[in-house]
């Protein structure tokens, strides 16, 4: 077989869809040659007996597909393909079916009763593949054929069929938005909110939220009710779940203070979690649960942030760069707004040397921001080793960083004028990047603390010869004018500036020129006044800068007024003192910061912008904080955590009436659940028993890749093993052993199923180190006859759950 495209021009891009209606012409003959050899594999397939054979034909078919070649010709005999049961080969299929019913409807036609008849097999992998694929064929014309699959799908006793049927809501809603509400889907989503799989809950979630974008609400409707159910079963759900559940926080307002701090205490375990999206999605909870509780005091939004910063910490110090970088940019805000809160990790901020350059930047802009008196002498070694280093860009970063130190004044005492020292020697190293950054920040620092000027004053002349760079000169210039009075020969070397005005092409070193010497003139009038002159004279003829020409026009009527010389003095020498810890007014940025404190853990925190700057309005989702009324009294108290539920046999445990509402969850008509979904529907033998040889060897004839392991949250910390023995056995899960050990309490249980027989096997461990949050770990595994072990084993752990949280 040929190379493909050898000695022929390649296929337009574009994928398979690109060579659509192309005529055979296109083709050489090789292509037409390999593509019939294929048809005649096809047309072997039902008979070829080797099951990787098989899938070496389909998957050159698909090679072919992805390469943009046509071969929608060969729709027939992939069709006879699909009635396999190797899932594999399925795959490739129903993707082959939903990459050409975009452009071939009357071929998605021809595959709909296939499609359809695999939503009824018996093989729930298959069923939720099929359904998939059909609702993935994306054609208007296919709705009618779709609705009826979904609805069998919602209904299915398999959590994978389920959750797949959650999402073909959400692409029947963009097919047919108006058919969808005419269904009551909505409804059906908000009653599967209660179904006992995690995944299908978050597919609920996510297909709300977008489904009802458009509503006032800006997404999905939420109460205490909903709130109350999610978070008591958040243990369950995976990391991604967790987020879009976490998500949902933000947008609740709590009923009082108490319900506020129970949120709290349910979400704590996430910051636990090994995911930095879980925990980062868990601060933006608690900050803005902070703002209900207290009058969203500060005290409170330290006591958060104090709470999260080693989860932050170790997520940053565990994670990949991007992970890094992004979490980095979180506590960046988080440190404005709790400032102190992260100064005793200031060592994790350090640059490491085999970290990507966006991460170094990003450290050495953080850093500042942790000094204190005990810190900063450590921080700012730290930045003066990174002075020198060969990347210029952070090189200017760290002296900058040094430079916010000692403006910021939290150094301590005697901090301002040991960096200014730092910065002096950096100024007069004939570096010239990292002279010209020492004296912008030099400019900073003689503002805030005037009395540095006998440090800096020295090298100033020597260095206005040296610095080329026009952001280092224009500042060693205004460091000479503010220095004036200490530098003999600042007139001197101004002037020899001004006299080649003409050469001067940057329009700041022209402002830095004409203020500096304004500014001598008030303190030398006797060698200012004739250079002043001259430069007046020619600056209010420059017109290449307007700020340039009105700057120097003022300056000459002020002068020419004949006002008080005294008077004109305390205009142009404004005094530089500015209080301690206060920024300049050029650099105040509280009302961006809170405005981004609004969109924490977006990427309006990554990019410093608001998402209005780029987002455009049609695009923007603002979501309304609920509920407007609370179900409590003013004065009540709501708890977040199930009451315990008294142990009673399992023949005496009601099914659930589809006419209660459990929830609150108001839904207009009530849905029928099917059985597999209600842990309620199982019923336990209460004449079971197993020996301990037949426990054993039941327990090694199950697979552990078939077993189910979950975790059941215990009230307290039992205090021997009757407690737990006593209230299963009330429910008819018997035990076979149990002991104590000095870490953990180990049982074995069992339990028979009464409708199909299956034994039910049951080994938990309690773990005895966190007395506060008590869990049980239960390892499930079903022998004997039973067509759904998994859907079994977790209608066991939803008793387990009644019984023991």
């Amino acid at each position: 077989m040929s190379t493909p495209y050898a000695g022929q021009a390649p296929p337009p891009p574009g994928g398979a869809t690109a060579t659509a209606g192309v005529p055979d012409s296109y083709f050489t003959e090789s292509r037409k040659g390999e593509i019939n050899e294929l048809r005649t594999l096809l047309r072997a397939f039902a008979t070829e007996r080797d099951p990787q054979r098989k899938r070496d034909i389909i998957k050159k078919v698909i090679a072919y597909m992805t390469l943009g070649i046509d071969v929608s010709r060969l729709f027939s005999e992939m069709m006879m393909a699909i009635e396999t049961r190797d899932l594999v080969i399925k795959k490739m299929v129903y993707l082959y079916l939903t990459n050409y019913a975009r452009t071939h409807p009357d071929l998605a036609q021809m595959c709909t009763n296939t499609l359809q008849k695999d939503c009824g097999n018996e093989d729930p992998m298959v069923r939720g593949l099929a359904l998939r694929a059909l609702c993935g064929l994306n054609l208007p014309q296919m709705v009618e054929y779709i609705s009826e699959p979904l609805r069998r799908a919602l209904t299915d006793g398999h959590a994978y069929v389920r959750k797949t049927g959650v999402m073909g809501i959400l692409k029947l809603y963009h097919l047919d938005p108006d058919g969808f509400h005419e269904a009551n889907f909505v409804d059906i989503l908000y009653d599967m909110l209660r179904d006992p799989d995690a995944s299908v809950i978050t597919n609920c979630i996510i297909v709300l939220n977008e489904v009802m974008q458009k509503s006032p609400n800006g997404g999905m409707a939420i109460n205490r009710a909903i709130m109350l159910h999610l978070l008591n079963r958040i243990h369950e759900f995976n990391e991604f779940a967790k987020v879009q559940v976490l998500e949902l926080v933000p947008r609740y307002i709590p009923a009082n203070e108490d319900e506020g701090f129970q949120i709290m205490n349910l979400l704590d375990p996430v910051l636990r979690t090994s995911s930095s999206g879980a925990v980062v999605a868990t601060v933006r909870a608690f900050l803005s649960l902070s703002d209900t509780l207290d009058d969203g005091s500060e005290a409170m939004k330290r006591q958060i942030v104090a709470r999260v910063k080693a989860p932050l910490v170790t997520q940053i110090s565990s994670g990949s760069s991007e992970i890094m970088y992004t979490l980095l940019k979180h506590v960046d805000t988080l440190t404005t707004i709790c400032p102190g809160v992260f100064d005793d990790e200031y060592r994790q901020f350090y640059v490491r040397y085999n970290e990507p350059t966006h991460v170094k930047y990003l450290k050495v802009a953080i850093l500042p921001r942790m000094a204190n008196p005990d810190t900063a002498p450590d921080i700012v070694s730290e930045l003066a080793e990174m002075v020198h280093d060969r990347n210029t860009k952070l090189s200017r970063a760290a002296v900058v960083s040094m430079g916010r130190i000692a403006c910021s004044g939290n150094g301590g005492a005697g901090a301002a004028e040991s960096i200014a020292r730092r910065l002096v020697e950096l100024m007069d190293s004939g570096t010239d990047h990292i002279a010209s950054e020492a004296a912008t920040a030099l400019t900073l620092m003689v503002r805030k603390e005037p009395s540095i000027k006998t440090l800096v004053a020295p090298p100033l002349v020597r260095s206005l010869k040296y610095i080329a760079e026009s952001s280092g000169k224009a500042s060693t210039i205004i460091l000479l004018g503010e220095c004036g009075e200490l530098v003999t020969e600042a007139p001197y070397a101004l002037e020899k500036l001004i006299d080649t005005y003409d050469d001067i092409h940057d329009v700041n070193i022209k402002i830095a020129l004409l203020t500096s010497t304004v500014r001598l003139f008030f303190m030398r009038p006797p060698e200012v006044q004739r250079m002043l002159g001259r430069l007046l004279a020619v600056a209010t003829d420059d017109v290449s800068s307007q700020d340039l020409h009105d700057r120097a026009l003022m300056y000459y009527r002020m002068l020419q007024s004949g006002a008080d010389p005294h008077t004109l003095e305390r205009v142009v020498r404004t005094s530089t003192v500015v209080a301690q810890g206060v920024s300049f007014a050029e650099e105040d940025d509280s009302e961006l910061r809170k405005e981004l404190m609004e969109e924490f853990n977006t990427l309006s925190i990554i990019y410093g912008k608001p998402s209005v700057n780029f987002i455009a309005p049609e695009f923007q989702v603002k979501y309304k904080k609920m509920p407007d009324e609370h179900p409590l009294a003013p004065g009540e108290t709501g708890s977040f955590v199930a009451p315990p539920v008294a142990p009673v046999p399992a023949a005496s445990i009601p099914v659930v009436s589809n006419d209660v509402d459990l929830l609150g969850f108001g839904d207009a008509e009530p849905m029928a659940a099917p059985a597999p979904m209600a842990s309620n529907n199982l019923t336990l033998s209460a004449s079971a028993s197993m020996t301990g040889g037949e426990y054993q060897s039941q327990w090694g004839s199950v697979s552990d890749a078939d077993a189910t392991v979950s975790d059941v949250p215990l009230r307290a910390l039992p205090s021997s093993t009757d407690e737990i023995e006593n209230v299963l056995a009330a429910v008819n899960i018997m035990t076979m052993a149990s002991g104590e050990l000095p870490n953990e309490f180990k049982f074995f249980l069992y339990a028979k199923d009464s409708s199909s027989g299956a034994t039910i096997m049951i080994q938990t461990n309690v773990d005895k180190s966190s007395p506060s949050d008590a869990c049980m770990i239960a390892t499930i595994k079903i022998g004997g006859p039973c067509l759904d072990p998994t859907g079994l084993a977790e209608q066991v752990i939803q008793i387990m759950r009644m019984q023991l949280s």
